[in-house]
């Protein structure tokens, strides 16, 4: 296999590694946080002995200590050490803490508590986008929902069905929503994958999307709101079935 970094200054090549590193690091001491290898109230191992274990220098270590810390998982403070924080004081809405928990929870405890937060979102995001939409987000919407009716196989509806729910997020014109569709992207992909091979086909959750586009077309909130419930009661009898 060809390596991509070739031509890439050492210099360069030697930041990209180093932040490799260290985002491993960080993944891996964030994950077994989350698994509760180390519960809240403990203290991690000491700097030498977690160099060891990762086999990476101080600098490398202390990012990912940093990167954690940003994240609201430990504390580091002097003649103390590092602890674990409680449990409330964790960022999981963090897109990098949201995809590591989504590794590591139960699938079906993390499953509903993403499916709950889907309940209370998008049936009101589907109203807002039914007055708020402009051409140019109705576009997209639309071109979203004919890859779906399009659609030949798994990939191609999940790619076009994870596509859909983002602009109609995209369409309610709030700022503060957007980013929640990107913050949610990857774990919500895979909720919808997994969903789509549950089904009787893949597509069996069509009729209930042509529902909501039909619905923000036709500017009908109550409608888009009823859809949208009608449609993620259907996610969820699937993940509960």
């Amino acid at each position: 296999m060809a390596d991509n970094r070739a031509g890439i200054d050492s210099t360069t090549k030697e930041f990209i590694i180093h932040r490799d590193l260290h985002g491993r690091v960080a993944y891996e001491l964030g994950t077994a946080i989350l698994r509760g290898d180390f519960v809240p109230g403990s203290s991690l191992p000491r700097e030498v002995e977690l160099m060891e274990r990762f086999g990476v220098s101080r600098t490398v270590l202390r990012e990912a200590l940093r990167t954690l810390t940003s994240k609201g998982m430990i504390q580091s403070r002097p003649k103390i050490g590092t602890r674990v924080r409680p449990r409330e004081a964790w960022n999981l809405l963090d897109a990098d803490m949201l995809h590591w928990y989504s590794r590591v929870a139960p699938p079906m405890h993390f499953a509903l508590k993403l499916q709950e937060m889907r309940e209370m979102i998008e049936p009101y995001a589907a109203a807002l986008a039914t007055r708020n939409h402009d051409a140019h987000a109705l576009g997209k919407l639309e071109k979203a929902h004919r890859a779906m009716v399009a659609a030949q196989n798994v990939d191609e509806w999940v790619r076009a069905d994870l596509e859909f729910h983002l602009c109609v997020l995209a369409a309610c014109s709030n700022e503060l929503l957007v980013p929640l569709g990107v913050l949610i992207e990857r774990t919500l992909e895979g909720q919808l994958r997994l969903n789509a091979k549950r089904a009787e086909v893949f597509n069996a959750s069509l009729a209930e999307h042509t529902a909501v586009f039909t619905a923000i077309v036709a500017r009908d909130a109550e409608a888009a709101r009823r859809a949208m419930s009608d449609l993620l009661g259907v996610t969820r009898a699937r993940i509960e079935g």
